[in-house]
């Protein structure tokens, strides 16, 4: 079990931590919906234990930005607004689960085992473009049953895209999707995660659209 524990009341994380330890899971933990942001893009997550009331950005505008983008990681929320309304707009936000603070460790350590074990059974369908396969389950990508090695941003770029094939994708919009509000990026940044994709995937897998963005698809073959 790899756990994202995303919690700003330190005592408190260090307390979750330390009792996720014990119970032999790898627990990784971020303070602000930015750490998270940066943290989810950098590894793979069996679920999250999500805080609301975070610094800055709110935990509820995190999960809606995860969601938006593809991330289908299981979310917990974790909360002391015990109003029915925080629950609710949690779950629409596309939270799996919620527990209202104080909990018992054993009812958290519960739900989460619970949510991942739900997560295991979904469905999630492989995305293809000529012979390339993103299995978004696993978080893998082959060409012509090959397996090929991508970074982080490489991975999150190409599914920004084959998520949207045959429609024009723009540069901002994936750096939105691939970086969130990680701050300040480099104006090449994403020009060159598509030179890396071509490079391994194909020269003519990824189109650029003069002007307006790239495309996967949607041309004559």
């Amino acid at each position: 079990m790899h756990v994202l524990l995303v919690e700003d009341d330190e005592m408190l994380a260090e307390a979750i931590c330390a009792r996720a330890r014990q119970q032999g899971w790898d627990i990784a933990h971020a303070s602000s919906a930015e750490q998270a942001r940066l943290a989810l893009v950098d590894a793979v997550y069996s679920v999250v234990l999500l805080d609301l009331g975070l610094p800055g950005e709110s935990g509820i505008a995190m999960l809606r930005h995860m969601r938006a983008s593809y991330n289908a990681t299981p979310v917990v929320i974790a909360t002391a607004r015990g109003q029915m309304t925080e629950r609710i707009a949690g779950l629409d936000a596309g939270a799996d689960d919620y527990l209202v603070k104080p909990f018992e460790f054993d009812e958290l350590w519960a739900r989460l085992r619970a949510v991942v074990r739900r997560s295991e059974g979904k469905t999630v369908p492989l995305l293809r473009c000529r012979d390339i396969e993103l299995d978004a389950a696993r978080q893998t990508v082959s060409r012509a049953g090959q397996n090929v090695t991508l970074s982080a941003y490489e991975y999150r770029t190409l599914l920004a895209l084959m998520e949207r094939l045959g429609h024009v994708v723009s540069r901002s919009h994936l750096e939105a999707l691939v970086y969130g509000n990680a701050g300040d990026i480099e104006s090449n940044t994403i020009a060159v995660f598509i030179h890396q994709l071509r490079r391994k995937l194909g020269d003519d897998l990824i189109r650029t659209s003069h002007g307006q963005g790239y495309i996967m698809g949607g041309w004559a073959e």
